[in-house]
């Protein structure tokens, strides 16, 4: 399972890149609106520069017509763009349209397999389940990417599954068992998955017994 990192935060994403962590990036009109008043289009490209896999960008427009112009604009910013178009009506038509010119779109607010196999029909590159938000109602959300990668493996259908809106460590663990293809986190959970104490009190232990006998002399001293 490839690891996004969810955020518009570019120091955020410089270092999960040196960390060698993430294989792409998305964002959201939320989360880029976290990062003030900005130049969208410069983020996006910078963004786009450090990592070399897809960075979704979102539309804003609500009509099949002005998603369509907006995507058509957005994937003229960098190669490795990803279009967010939403699991609408008008976000399916719109999907069709742009598949069909080879502009890569993640449906995203995915709430239902239905959604997602529609989205699948209309040849999205990625579908994006939205875990957290299911659960905040009392629904399943890893379930529902348990479903939707079942259907797709069972169909045989090439359309990708990011597990989205996780919001925790076991969500990301979950995803993984369930098969997802991607799961897009936050930079907090990331850094999460890193750490345990047993590994933070080896270190200390090791330290402290090399330092017992050889003080404060390196290896290689």
């Amino acid at each position: 399972m490839q690891l996004f990192l969810d955020t518009a935060n570019t120091e955020h994403i410089r270092h999960a890149s040196r960390l060698g962590l993430i294989s792409g990036v998305t964002t959201n009109p939320s989360l880029v609106s976290k990062e003030g008043k900005v130049d969208y289009k410069a983020l996006v490209k910078e963004i786009c520069t450090v990592v070399g896999g897809p960075v979704s960008t979102e539309v804003l427009s609500q009509d099949a017509e002005g998603m369509i112009a907006e995507a058509r604009e957005i994937a003229t910013w960098a190669e490795n763009i990803a279009v967010k178009i939403p699991s609408t009506l008008a976000g399916l038509e719109a999907t069709s349209v742009l598949s069909k010119e080879g502009i890569k779109v993640n449906m995203t607010l995915c709430f239902s397999l239905n959604q997602a196999v529609l989205a699948a029909a209309a040849g999205a590159a990625f579908v994006s389940p939205f875990v957290g938000r299911l659960d905040d109602i009392g629904e399943d959300g890893m379930q529902l990417v348990v479903d939707i990668v079942e259907y797709l493996r069972y169909y045989d259908i090439p359309t990708l599954v990011i597990a989205a809106s996780i919001r925790n460590t076991s969500h990301c663990l979950s995803a993984s068992r369930a098969g997802a293809h991607i799961a897009t986190v936050p930079y907090k959970v990331l850094l999460q998955m890193i750490e345990h104490p047993l590994t933070d009190s080896g270190v200390r232990r090791f330290a402290e017994d090399w330092n017992k006998v050889m003080g404060n002399a390196g290896i290689f001293s």
